[in-house]
């Protein structure tokens, strides 16, 4: 590589019998043993402090074991191709961290760097893993630069958070400590003392930076109350528009605010009943007509995005900060379903019912949301004011658990899976039986059908982490590979085999791993 034959190293010509390329790396090696052995000694360096104890229980040896396999396996096996029927070791790692938590267990020590490594390379890992691994994540972080994002995680410092008769502590930790530290305080302050905390952060906010400002207010979100609006007010006149826009968005959701009063009399002046004419009441809307100062202040944002009307954009963003509770009163004493079934003219419907659907996502009204939403078998696969999946996810999250997944069942049962995927997100992990059914009878009736099979994966990942273990049993029979239909993708029956395969062998692996967590399995046994 040097190029030995064009240019014989210099002072190695005494050895002229030997080729010149073995001369120059006996040479190098020779050199690099004198190096090492001349260095001088220097001072030793300070002892690092000892890490803190660990006092939660540690793993079961069978979950310590089947943790190394899961963190061996984490830049996963999968290489872009097919996967065959080996379960997605890399997607069960989050779910095995969740109910390793969930049973208050400590990482065992060995396991710490690769945890921490692999934490490292995936951001949504990050809270599980070093909530798992507890204060000795932020103490090997001190000893490694690669681990620094341990130090600024809030979810490390937990443990870190003063009690509630530490008032001087969290008094010095709010004044001097990270970023991470100081949104772990306020956190935790609020979640005991809403007021406590809001005012300590009165205490320091005008100095603080308007990122800062931003993920503080927000913090505002959880035990958000009547006696913070004061506060909220004032930072309407903010200087960062971000910070204006989540005042504006907190003001809202308090429906008995002076912002949301201003925001309902401008809506309902926007919105009416029309009885002209004989014919169905309907709704007339009269949307503004320019976005004064005062809007402004209240978070209207007088600029319209491209593609755009000005009207309707600040139509669009009165009605979604206006209290959902005003429009019974407003309409003739109509309940939510009726008010969504009436026609709305001019073409303004789905502007109006859009914004309505934010307003109940954001105000957690769930009257309004199942009228929005509709029955799960309305045509074309969307309710009466639901405009899109992203609306109708956003909706089902303020429903609880049971009815978000009967309602999402429904929806696949009579429009099948192709456009179930965003739904299925936010349904509670294990599905519920008659969710999980759903799904897989949808699957089975795709494969039947001769559907192309990769339109599926998503889904089908998605079952391997979201089905009940239990219900591995039950898909025994959909192991069979059946005859090959004259119209399928070339290929596709075979792929659909391995999917059900690799489908069962991971929820069998998810029961199995659960009972390691519980103590009832040996490494033995793995």
């Amino acid at each position: 590589m040097l190029g030995t034959d064009r240019r014989p190293p210099q002072g190695l010509m005494a050895a002229a019998s030997r080729e010149a390329p073995v001369a120059l790396l006996d040479a190098a090696a020779l050199e690099t043993v004198r190096r090492r052995a001349g260095l001088r000694p220097a001072r030793a360096a300070e002892r690092p402090a000892l890490a803190p104890p660990e006092t939660r229980p540690a793993l079961p040896p069978a979950a310590a074991h089947r943790l190394a396999l899961l963190l061996a396996d984490r830049t996963g096996s999968g290489g872009g191709g097919r996967r065959g029927t080996a379960p997605d070791l890399v997607e069960l790692l989050p779910q095995w961290l969740a109910s390793a938590n969930a049973h208050g267990y400590a990482a065992p020590v060995p396991s710490l760097p690769a945890l921490l490594d692999a934490a490292r390379g995936r951001t949504d890992l990050r809270p599980a893993a070093l909530a798992f691994a507890g204060p000795r994540a932020r103490w090997l972080a001190r000893l490694n630069p690669d681990w620094r994002f341990a130090l600024r995680t809030a979810a490390a410092g937990e443990a870190a958070v003063p009690g509630p008769q530490d008032t001087a502590r969290t008094e010095r930790l709010w004044q001097e400590g990270l970023f991470a530290e100081r949104v772990a305080v306020l956190t935790s302050l609020r979640a005991r003392d809403p007021d406590a905390a809001r005012d300590l952060l009165v205490s320091t906010w005008p100095t603080e930076r308007a990122e800062d400002r931003l993920m503080f207010l927000d913090s505002l979100r959880a035990g958000l109350g009547p006696s913070d609006e004061p506060f909220l007010e004032e930072a309407l006149t903010d200087r960062s528009r971000n910070v204006r826009a989540t005042a504006a968005e907190l003001l809202s959701a308090l429906p008995h605010s002076a912002l949301a009063g201003r925001m309902a009399a401008r809506a309902g002046s926007c919105v009416a009943l029309d009885h002209t004419a004989d014919r169905t009441p309907a709704l007339a809307v009269e949307a503004p007509h320019e976005c004064d100062a005062a809007m402004e202040r209240d978070g209207v944002v007088a600029k319209a995005p491209n593609g755009r009307g000005e009207r309707s954009w600040w139509l669009g963003q009165l009605v979604e900060a206006a209290p959902l509770s005003i429009w019974s009163s407003r309409l003739g004493g109509r309940t939510p379903q009726e008010i969504v079934a009436l026609p709305v003219a001019d073409d303004w419907q789905g502007e109006l019912h859009a914004a309505w659907c934010r307003a109940a996502a954001r105000q957690t009204e769930a009257t309004w949301a199942r009228a929005l939403l509709g029955p799960p078998s309305a045509p074309e696969a969307g309710g009466p004011g639901a405009v899109s999946l992203a609306e109708r996810a956003k909706l089902l999250a303020t429903l609880d658990a049971t009815e978000r997944a009967h309602w999402v069942a429904g929806f696949i049962a009579a429009h099948g899976l192709s456009e179930a995927f965003q739904l299925l997100g936010v349904c509670a992990v294990p599905w519920a039986p008659p969710l999980g059914r759903a799904v897989v009878d949808a699957l089975n009736i795709a494969r039947d059908a001769g559907s192309y099979p990769w339109s599926f994966s998503g889904v089908m990942g998605l079952s391997e982490r979201c089905l009940d273990p239990s219900e591995a049993s039950r898909l025994n029979g959909l192991l069979a590979v059946p005859d090959e239909p004259e119209d399928a993708s070339p290929g596709a029956v075979g792929y659909w085999a391995e999917a059900f395969q690799r489908l069962v062998t991971t929820l069998r692996l998810r029961a199995t791993m659960e009972e390691e967590l519980e103590g009832r399995s040996t490494v033995a046994d793995l």
